[in-house]
C-alpha cells in the first residue's frame, strides 16, 4: 500500500485541502446542497440589504454547515476503511456525525430566519407591551419559542428512555409546540375570546391526534401541552414582565 503523501510547504497543505473539499462537493449530495443553499441564502442577505455584522453572521452560520458536512464525509470515509460489515458502533459513529450536520443545520435555520425576519419591519411587530412604548417582535418570539420548546422536549425524549426521539417519548413534542403557538395567539389577540378560544381548540386537536394515532397516551400529550404553556410563560414572563 502507497503511504499517504505529507505535505513538503504549506502549498502543498493548501492544494491538499482544496482537493478535500472539491472531493466532498463532487461525491456527497448533501453537500452540493448546502452549498448551493448558502450562496443563495448570501444572496438574498445582499439584496436585502444585511450590514456587515449581519453578513459575517450569516456567512459564519453556512460555514459551520458545511465544516459538519465535511467532518462527517470524513467519519463516514473513515469507518468504511476500517470495515464493510455491519457493526453496531460503526453505525453509531455515522449516527452521531450525521447528527452534527442536523444540529449545526437548525442552528444555521434558526440565525438566517431570526436574520430575515428582522428585516421585516414593524408590520409583524406586536402591539406596546409596556407603557414606556416596548414592543415584542412576534415573529421573532414565535421562531425562538419553537425552537426552545422542540429542544427541550427532545432532551426529556432522551433523558426518559421511552420510545424514540421522532416517535413516542414521555413527551408530545406537537403538543408542546401547538399549545407554546396558541399561547402567543392569544398573547397577541389580547381580550378577543374568540380567536383564543379557536387556538387552544386547534391545540388539543394537535394533542388529540398524536393520542388518537397511539403515538402518545393522554398523560404524553398533556405533559406536552403543560410543557408548551409553561415554556412560553416563562419566556413572556422573563423577557417582558419580569424584573
Amino acid at each position: 500500500m502507497r503511504p499517504v503523501p505529507r505535505p513538503k510547504n504549506h502549498i502543498d497543505s493548501f492544494r491538499y485541502a482544496v482537493e478535500g473539499i472539491a472531493h466532498v462537493y463532487r461525491t456527497q449530495r448533501h453537500m452540493r446542497f448546502h452549498f448551493l443553499l448558502v450562496v443563495l441564502v448570501l444572496a438574498l442577505g445582499l439584496l436585502c440589504r444585511f450590514d456587515a455584522l449581519q453578513m459575517a453572521i450569516l456567512g459564519m452560520a453556512g460555514a459551520i454547515v458545511l465544516v459538519a458536512e465535511m467532518i462527517n464525509t470524513a467519519v463516514e470515509t473513515v469507518v468504511d476503511m476500517i470495515t464493510q460489515s455491519y457493526h453496531p458502533l460503526a453505525k453509531l459513529s455515522k449516527d452521531i456525525a450525521a447528527g452534527a450536520v442536523l444540529v449545526t443545520a437548525i442552528a444555521a435555520a434558526t440565525v438566517g430566519m431570526l436574520l430575515f425576519v428582522s428585516k421585516l419591519g414593524h408590520s409583524y411587530r406586536m402591539t406596546p407591551i409596556h407603557q414606556d412604548g416596548c414592543y415584542e417582535p412576534l415573529l421573532t418570539t414565535l421562531i425562538v419559542l419553537v425552537v426552545l420548546v422542540v429542544v427541550i422536549a427532545v432532551i426529556i425524549k432522551m433523558v426518559g428512555g421511552k420510545g424514540t426521539v421522532l416517535h413516542g417519548g414521555i413527551v408530545s413534542a406537537h403538543a408542546a409546540v401547538a399549545f407554546a403557538i396558541a399561547m402567543i395567539v392569544i398573547n397577541r389577540v389580547g381580550r378577543d375570546a374568540f380567536t383564543a378560544v379557536l387556538v387552544l381548540a386547534l391545540a388539543l386537536l394537535v394533542a388529540q391526534s398524536r393520542v388518537e394515532g397511539k403515538v402518545h397516551t393522554i398523560q404524553e400529550a398533556v405533559f406536552g401541552g403543560m410543557l408548551g404553556i409553561g415554556i412560553t410563560a416563562a419566556v413572556y414572563y422573563f423577557r417582558i414582565g419580569g424584573h
